[in-house]
């Protein structure tokens, strides 16, 4: 079981760069970098929110859940 993130899908989507939504959402590039590739222990709902805000999705389009690994 596993939560993914699929923050560099809704990315491309939007055709944002790291660095754009770096910006416009207010945190470091290491520290999105971390949440993109799937290494962040935990996220902020702050921070959720600011993402979804700027990427104009719902928290499940950047979260979810796997029962199995792909």
């Amino acid at each position: 079981m596993a939560i993914i993130v699929n923050l560099d899908v809704m990315m491309a989507k939007r055709k944002m760069s790291l660095s754009e939504l770096s910006e416009r959402v207010g945190l470091t590039l290491a520290n999105l970098s971390v949440l993109k590739t799937g290494k962040a222990k935990a996220v902020r709902f702050s921070t959720l929110n600011q993402i979804c805000e700027v990427l104009d999705c719902q928290p499940g389009d950047i979260l979810e859940f796997r029962t199995e690994e792909v």
